[in-house]
């Protein structure tokens, strides 16, 4: 395969898990700011803080409320991370592999190519409420995933997108994880009220892993829930599934069974690794917000690993 087709079907996933999350993550922050009690501010910093964009949204705006957020985050062509530019972003990537993916899969990426387009032109961030827009964008990323599951082929051009996929996924919940361990409670005091109990529950929501939890630990907790998103080896969303998955594709990759075979396959191994022996007290004892910043940057790593493995210019050729 060529290193091209490959890092447009990694970037185009990558991408399209990006807009997803993002669109999951307002439609629970707006949820969230109507559940709060009165006398609780609502708390949109957090979520550009989880996205990684605080410092550039600093740059662009001298205060922070819901609206300024909403746009930052979902429509702003200045933003490269912006659910916009995110979508438009996939579609280019889609297009540059047309002859490599099918019909259906270029015909959904379109169709979200012109809900955003649509969506800034009408200016929904000045709506007075703006979940219906992402919702149809949550629910056009999951078709995406369906049509890709249901008519993509096993090769390699699939396994390059899964990767892409998962190293987004585990990313973004390490980020929503860490950022409500540091900031989203008012005062100490809170811990354990109803705020916290609510702020939990919005946590796992924006990864969809509320009703997973529920079923498998019943009570919030804490402990809990951070051994649910960091160490659960069936959730799909947790970090060590992510990685597992991760691991699988790079070695159908290279076909190397034992051991590694490039730089990308040994950084996913050792995360890997690291966490199917680790257990929920080990990571409380290091401080949370300690690993999961270790996690963060290990993961930024990886990604280096894997554009340095097979979409740089020097490993630009077909591979077999």
């Amino acid at each position: 395969m060529l290193s091209r087709v490959a890092d447009a079907m990694y970037w185009m996933n990558r991408y399209m898990e990006r807009a997803e999350n993002y669109a999951r993550f307002m439609d629970v922050s707006f949820n969230l700011s109507l559940e709060l009690p009165p006398n609780v501010s609502e708390q949109w910093q957090p979520l550009v803080v989880t996205t990684g964009d605080w410092d550039l949204y600093e740059l662009m705006h001298k205060t922070i409320d819901k609206e300024k957020v909403i746009y930052f985050l979902g429509f702003d062509p200045k933003n490269p991370n912006s659910i916009y530019n995110c979508i438009v972003n996939a579609r280019e990537n889609a297009r540059s592999i047309r002859p490599e993916i099918t019909k259906e899969l270029w015909e959904q990426v379109n169709s979200l190519y012109y809900l955003v387009k649509n969506g800034l032109s009408k200016k929904i961030w000045t709506k007075r409420d703006p979940r219906i827009y992402f919702d149809e964008i949550k629910k056009g990323c999951q078709l995406f995933w369906g049509i890709i599951d249901a008519t993509i082929s096993r090769t390699e051009g699939w396994h390059f997108g899964r990767i892409g996929k998962l190293l987004e996924r585990a990313d973004k919940t390490s980020r929503i994880l860490d950022v409500k361990y540091h900031l989203l409670l008012p005062s100490p005091k809170d811990v354990g009220t109803s705020v916290d109990i609510i702020q939990w529950a919005a946590l796992l929501k924006s990864v969809s892993a509320y009703d997973m939890y529920r079923k498998l630990y019943g009570k919030l907790t804490p402990a809990g829930i951070a051994e649910f998103l960091i160490l659960d080896k069936e959730f799909p969303r947790s970090i060590t599934m992510c990685l597992e998955h991760t691991t699988l594709s790079l070695k159908a990759i290279s076909g190397q069974t034992i051991g590694y075979s490039n730089r990308a396959e040994k950084e996913v191994g050792q995360m890997t690794s690291q966490l199917e022996y680790t257990d929920i007290t080990d990571i409380i004892n290091t401080g949370m917000h300690e690993y999961l910043d270790n996690i963060q940057i290990k993961l930024n790593n990886a990604a280096q690993a894997i554009s340095d493995s097979f979409f740089s210019i020097e490993n630009n050729v077909s591979k077999s």
